[in-house]
């Protein structure tokens, strides 16, 4: 806010301050710097007040001019006291700003670490549950021992020729309803060419051959070992469905649920046919009630 003078103290104010430097200006100076008594600090302070006399001066003649009251405007020194604080402000805006930034910034790297954590658990306990099935599988499959007198099934009664003749001797078994040979030549399939690449799709021949003779557990082994890896094959989506009925019919609801589970996320481009028998095992084995 600006100070008003009027022409009265305006005229007193400039003599009062004039008569300071007019009785210095009176007083012979010394003849050389060596004897002036004034120090550096008085003789800038004695220039301030001549600024400040031109400056009443001024006031007074505009007052003369005009007769109104004079407007003294604040110090050049307020107006950048004034914009050094508003610059601070705006850099305190700044700054809690880029901290508001940092802050999320780290929340969503814990999410992140979070979520990583999360979906590593869930895969790790998937892998054991398959394994814990397997072997669940195989202590319920053992089968009790056969009579004497019942001749056992021989794989294929040709001889042993190579891994793809094998594999499609066996399907063809199955292809003609031979389900008991092609249940011994699958079988014999996984234990000659356990390494072989079409060695999960025997074992997912021989679950088909052990299901429809009944034998639930043994078929859930075979399938177990077929979809483990989660292969991208047409068949491996039929497998695990398969392995649910088989978990349905063992009495293993909650099993068969998890198993079914995986279904949209492991493979999503189901046949429409295996999608709609998946949901008539869920609809059996009760999931979601």
């Amino acid at each position: 806010m600006g100070l008003r003078i009027g022409p009265a103290p305006a005229l007193a104010l400039l003599l009062a301050c004039a008569a300071a430097p007019l009785a210095r200006a009176q007083t012979p100076l010394p003849a050389t710097p060596a004897e002036d008594p004034l120090s550096i600090r008085d003789a800038k302070r004695l220039d301030r007040m001549e600024k400040v006399m031109r400056e009443l001066r001024a006031i007074v003649f505009q007052l003369k001019e005009t007769g109104k009251p004079v407007v003294v405007q604040p110090a050049d020194t307020d107006s950048r006291i004034q914009d050094l604080a508003s610059r601070l402000g705006d850099l305190e805006q700044s700054l809690t700003r880029i901290n508001g930034q940092l802050e999320n910034a780290t929340h969503a790297a814990d999410e992140a670490r979070k979520a990583n954590a999360d979906l590593s658990a869930q895969v790790k306990a998937l892998s054991d549950q398959l394994a814990a099935l397997q072997q669940q599988a195989q202590a319920a499959a053992a089968p009790p021992p056969a009579p004497e007198a019942e001749p056992a099934p021989a794989p294929a009664e040709a001889k042993k020729g190579s891994a793809a003749d094998d594999f499609a001797r066996a399907r063809q078994l199955m292809l003609s309803g031979d389900y008991d040979g092609a249940q011994a030549a699958f079988a014999a399939f996984v234990e000659a060419y356990p390494d072989n690449a079409r060695a999960p799709e025997a074992r997912y021949w021989w679950g088909k051959t052990l299901a429809v003779k009944g034998a639930n557990a043994q078929a859930a082994t075979a399938y177990i070992g077929a979809i483990r890896g989660w292969p991208k094959a047409s068949w491996a989506p039929d497998a695990l469905v398969e392995l649910a009925r088989s978990l349905t019919a063992l009495k293993k609801p909650q099993d068969a649920c998890a198993t079914l589970a995986e279904l949209p996320k492991r493979y999503p481009k189901a046949p429409p046919a295996v999608t709609a028998r998946a949901a008539a095992t869920a609809k059996q084995a009760k999931c979601g009630a």
